[in-house]
Formats: structure tokens, C-alpha cells, sequence
């Protein structure tokens, strides 16, 4: 007879690791790196490779996201909380 194990108890808080932005900033530039194992750099860490290419896509679409509203960021930044008067005539 066969007897299903569950990996876990019902109800037990999953634990989760927490990664500093810094961190994931630092192995996603060795990650794309040309001739670098984003595999061999996962296992190194300890995680799973999926994880590591899903930080490298966030990565990738941040920067393409700030490069793409660059300018529009500084001016919203600089009017912030500032009251704008518009005189017509």
C-alpha cells in the first residue's frame, strides 16, 4: 500500500526567503554577463533557476521602463506638491 506524505503540515507558516534588492541587482549583472550560467549562478545561491531568470526579466523591463519615461520623470519629480497658476488672455 502506497501512502501519501504531505512535505509539509497543513497549516504551518510557509517560509519564505526575502532577497535586498541590492542583492538581486548584483546577481542579476553577474546573470547576464556574456558566457555566464544563470543556472550554475542559481545553484550557487540556492535557488531556482525560473527565479533567477524571472529577476533577470524584471530587470531587463525596469530599465527599458525608465529609459522609455526618462525625461517625463524629471519633470513630474521637479512640480510635485508645486501650485501651477495659468493665466489666459
Amino acid at each position: 500500500m502506497i501512502e501519501a506524505v504531505a512535505d509539509r503540515l497543513e497549516g504551518a507558516p510557509r517560509l519564505r526567503r526575502c532577497w535586498s534588492d541590492e542583492f538581486k541587482a548584483q546577481v542579476v549583472t553577474e546573470a547576464l554577463e556574456p558566457g555566464a550560467s544563470v543556472s550554475a549562478i542559481a545553484r550557487r545561491i540556492g535557488i531556482h533557476p525560473s527565479q533567477l531568470f524571472a529577476w533577470r526579466r524584471d530587470a531587463r523591463a525596469e530599465r527599458r521602463h525608465r529609459s522609455r519615461h526618462w525625461g517625463c520623470e524629471g519633470v513630474v519629480a521637479s512640480v510635485a506638491g508645486a501650485v501651477i497658476e495659468i493665466t489666459i488672455g
